[in-house]
């Protein structure tokens, strides 16, 4: 007897319809079988859909049963075939049929419980695409495949559950999406209002925050970097509806939904540490898998102590950083996975730290000083718009402003101003396939950056004074602009211009 269940297969973000086909022969030995390019995680389904079924108070069929999953020549891993397989065996014992038009995912534990099993949203978003209109998921990941609209999504329990269910005895209900509530533990660290000081800082934050541009901030020790990059958060604007499927693909495939979780909504913060690997920071892996460059998509990627991270990580983000997606090529398999995130980089000036501190004395010598900073390439620094100094706040100044704490702007006001600034560049980039002013190639520039003849000549100027390469001279446009959207101005003015410049990269400066 023949039974064919459908299911699909993640090859990274892209998904595929596989067929478990199930038969079970009367004669010959008896024996369980699973073929068609299937990893281990797969192969040891034998012994949980057996134990499953019998924990489920059903007799395993004692007959030569052979699963084949096709197509045969698509590697096929993880835990998301137990349920379809379980269903395929169940159907012929009970004697049930599979119903049209459905896709069945799941693990299965020893008991016939079902767990939470990742990749639920990419099967939902493969489903609306290609006309399935019901999907058999454990009930923990039901409420993210809910998130599609027009599927019904059927949350299952346990085996005993669904072949209730597909014999009519006892209906399970398809499960209504909820958005799960924001977790407090998502909200910034701090609020800008208590960070003291620092006013240009927060400046650049803001700007970055509104374009989406990369930022560099060099510093000493305790001069307040961390803090600031840990607010930032708090003036970021939210997902919208595109960006938020495309982050939730993401986090979908790498398993990173919580069970019950449902769509991302809020832009991330990565903070991976400097010991990091590669595979683990840009992704990769024998069977790819996304990395924190990835998970950072629409968000934003912390890289605190620059200088410390290795130089192969450091290089391998300059594809990312330029084109906004990374290409993982293996000899069976190639997966692109969006990483068009916002890099927000600290790093100490020397190996002490206190090479630009105005009391403290550096005990660093030249060539240290030359060598530590080396460490950052000139073509990474080229690809991050905003670099700023960032220098300790005094302790008689940062008395004052703590008796003035009450006049600094709070994140919630600056983030209404990248809010508008962010609107702003949607109504601009309408038809185009860009989302900020921080993407835009050299054509679109010309078309949403024109130059007055007196803003044109202060940037050829300072091209000339700090020898600004061709990409940081159309950085600087795209700052500018981000800039002037900011002071609500449809043209960019001089004094734009003149603030873009104070953050140009200091590594092209000429003595």
């Amino acid at each position: 007897m023949l039974i064919k269940v459908p299911s699909v297969a993640n090859l990274g973000l892209e998904t595929i319809k596989v067929d478990i086909e199930i038969n079970l022969a009367n004669k010959g030995l008896p024996g369980f079988e699973i073929v068609g390019l299937a990893d281990k995680a797969v192969a040891e389904s034998k012994e949980r859909v057996r134990t499953a079924i019998i924990s489920s108070e059903v007799d395993f069929p004692q007959k030569k049963i052979t699963v084949n999953m096709a197509p045969a020549d698509v590697p096929k891993e993880g835990s998301t075939y137990d349920l379809p397989i379980a269903v395929g065996i169940l159907s012929s014992v009970l004697n049930f049929s599979i119903p049209e038009k459905s896709l069945f995912l799941g693990e299965l534990s020893f008991d016939g419980s079902l767990r939470h099993t990742k990749g639920a949203f990419l099967m939902a978003l493969f489903a609306k695409e290609f006309g399935f209109k019901n999907l058999f998921v454990p009930k923990d990941s039901a409420n993210e495949a809910a998130a599609i609209k027009g599927i019904k999504v059927f949350p299952v329990e346990s085996l005993t559950q669904i072949y209730q269910h597909l014999l009519g005895q006892k209906d399970i209900f398809p499960v209504v999406y909820k958005q799960v509530k924001e977790n407090i533990l998502d909200k910034a660290e701090f609020d800008m209002k208590e960070i003291l000081g620092q006013e240009q800082a927060k400046r650049a934050m803001e700007i970055a925050a509104a374009g989406g541009h990369n930022l560099i901030m060099i510093g000493s020790p305790g001069s307040g970097k961390t803090m600031l990059a840990r607010a930032l958060p708090g003036i970021l604007p939210p997902l919208n509806e595109d960006e938020s499927l495309e982050v939730t693909k993401i986090f979908s495939a790498s398993g990173d939904i919580p069970p019950g979780g449902s769509l991302v909504t809020r832009r991330q913060f990565r903070s991976p540490h400097h010991t990091a690997s590669l595979v683990g920071l840009v992704g990769g892996g024998s069977k790819p898998h996304p990395g924190e460059i990835s998970l950072a998509h629409r968000g934003v990627l912390f890289l605190d102590e620059f200088n410390e991270f290795p130089r192969s990580i450091m290089e391998a983000m300059r594809q990312p950083l330029e084109d906004g997606c990374l290409s993982i090529s293996r000899a069976k398999q190639r997966v692109i996975y969006p990483a068009d995130f916002m890099l927000i980089a600290s790093a100490n000036p020397c190996p002490c730290g206190y090479a630009m501190h105005p009391k403290k004395t550096c005990s660093c010598g030249p060539n240290q000083i030359a060598k530590y900073q080396k460490r950052i390439s000139g073509p990474i620094l080229d690809r991050i718009d905003l670099h700023i100094a960032v220098m300790p706040v005094d302790t008689e100044e940062f008395k004052g402003n703590q008796q003035n704490s009450e006049f600094l702007e709070a994140s919630s006001k600056i983030k209404q101003r990248v809010i508008l600034a962010r609107e702003k560049q949607r109504v601009r980039f309408a038809d185009e396939i860009i989302h900020s002013n921080s993407q835009m190639k050299n054509n679109q520039i010309k078309t949403y950056c024109k130059l007055t003849s007196d803003v044109e000549e202060i940037l050829r100027q300072a091209s000339l004074k700090f020898n600004l390469s061709a990409r940081s001279y159309m950085k600087m446009i795209k700052v500018a602009r981000t800039i002037a959207d900011l002071d609500n101005s449809e043209e960019i003015a001089v004094n734009h211009m003149a603030e873009a410049l104070q953050y140009k990269p200091r590594n092209t400066e000429t003595a």
